[in-house]
């Protein structure tokens, strides 16, 4: 999905390719051109432990729009997945892109960069309620496309297509006026939504699906099913790349415990470290570093990265800003404001110990911890 659903411009290929030689350098064997029909089988034939599904979601959902041409109708993934493999489409001088998403701005801004000179996104409720990232609505409309909201399709014709206007009941969910336009397009794509693949899955017994995806243990990512687990767009998350990766390293820990025979890891109760629980004084103010932008009338004339990465310096600064929420990062604060000596520093890298024999519960270590990482107890 990172090399065929996200353009270039927003995921340079060498830094992907980068990336996944590291992988195949630890000894991951990759198998590509190879569907998987029934898993079990596979994993019978395999002798294979344990499985992690991370199909992600390819497959658009679908609309029925009267159009008296159906090929200038495409789905947004096959638009996308085509361009990223180095097909150049003729679409024609005006595009419409129905949806509201992030894959609607990414057709939207592919569009213009094949030639489109007019690019219209088509949503049926309001800016407010699209669930694009604000940064990707802005950086498209930044590019020229233009958003048409409250606005939904109903059909499609040679040289245009007709939309009725939408207005918001009092929940905000939209309903038709009666009320129609016409818009000019050449090409349509659709970009609805995505979906799971999952039907290699439905004849195991036990696993149990939502909404087409797998319902995993939050926690350890693990089915109902021992020793198959799912993770990414396969499960009930936000589908994004930073989601799919931590799945990925969380399902590998748990994978590892489940073949080791070891207990999974218990679920954590410790409350999380909110940014009102921090003591802002110990941090300096430290503005981000700016990332260099290609200027928009650069941007849609070619696949060049739009935002340029960080030099070596500014990774380090912007790593160095962290505040740590929750985690010590060894400060000795609490060390230094131990009025019992009741703290004991064990060297770098191994935080502290407490003695609880001198420790009197006077929580001076916690009220001036930074970052919320000591947690005051009562006695039983």
């Amino acid at each position: 999905m990172m090399r065929y659903g996200i353009p270039e411009y927003r995921l340079p290929r060498p830094v992907l390719d980068a990336e996944i030689a590291r992988i195949a350098e630890l000894g991951v064997r990759i198998v590509t051109d190879h569907v998987v029909q029934d898993l079990l089988v596979e994993q019978t034939e395999g002798r294979f432990d344990a499985v992690f599904v991370a199909i992600g979601a390819h497959l658009s959902k679908k609309v029925d729009i009267p159009a008296r041409d159906a090929g200038k109708i495409v789905d947004a993934v096959s638009f996308l997945r085509g361009v990223a493999s180095g097909e150049r489409p003729v679409m024609g001088r005006r595009v419409a892109v129905y949806g509201g998403g992030n894959t609607a701005m990414d057709a939207a801004r592919v569009a213009r960069r094949l030639g489109a000179s007019e690019t219209v996104v088509v949503y049926r409720r309001t800016q407010e309620q699209m669930p694009a990232h604000i940064e990707e609505q802005t950086d498209a409309q930044s590019e020229g496309v233009t958003m048409n909201w409250l606005r939904t399709i109903t059909s499609v014709d040679d040289t245009d297509l007709t939309v009725e206007i939408m207005e918001l009941d009092d929940e905000g969910r939209p309903h038709g006026t009666g009320k129609f336009e016409k818009l000019a397009a050449d090409t349509v794509i659709l970009a609805l939504g995505q979906e799971a693949d999952t039907g290699f899955l439905k004849s195991i017994s036990g696993l149990r699906f939502d909404d087409g995806v797998v319902q995993v243990d939050p926690a350890t990512l693990m089915s109902d099913v021992p020793g198959l687990f799912a993770g990414g767009d396969a499960v009930p998350s936000e589908r994004t790349v930073t989601v799919g990766v931590g799945h990925g390293k969380r399902a590998a820990r748990n994978i590892d415990a489940y073949l080791e025979a070891a207990p999974l890891p218990p679920k954590t109760s410790k409350p999380v470290a909110t940014f009102d629980s921090l003591n802002l004084w110990y941090f300096g103010d430290a503005n981000r570093r700016s990332q260099p932008q290609l200027d928009p009338e650069s941007r849609i004339s070619a696949f060049e990265e739009v935002v340029g990465g960080l030099s070596a310096d500014q990774a380090g600064f912007e790593a160095a800003r962290c505040l740590s929420c929750g985690n010590c990062f060894e400060c000795d604060g609490c060390l230094g404001s131990c009025p019992e000596d009741a703290i004991i520093k064990l060297g770098r890298g191994h935080r502290y110990r407490y003695d609880y024999a001198r420790c009197t519960g006077c929580g001076t270590c916690a009220e001036q911890c930074p970052v919320n990482a000591i947690e005051m107890v009562p006695e039983r």
